[in-house]
């Protein structure tokens, strides 16, 4: 018997478990992922997070590009 193939085959069929639960969890999260990472690049590069409707639709919105549009 060739146990080496048989360990190959299981380490396979675990890698591609994982890769199908990570793919499944980033595709169902992915919104809310996307709208974190804005809201931190928001705040890093000093503008202001605007929420979208949706998950994953927000944006970032300068404050200085809103007071000249007030005037």
């Amino acid at each position: 018997m060739n146990k080496k193939g048989q360990a190959l085959i299981e380490y396979v069929l675990i890698i591609a478990l994982m890769s199908i639960l990570i793919i499944s969890l980033v595709k169902y999260f992915g919104g809310y992922l996307k709208d974190a990472l804005t809201k931190t690049f928001c705040n890093t590069a000093g503008l202001e997070y605007v929420t979208g409707e949706k998950a994953g639709e927000g944006y970032c919105k300068d404050l200085d590009q809103e007071i000249i549009q007030d005037n």
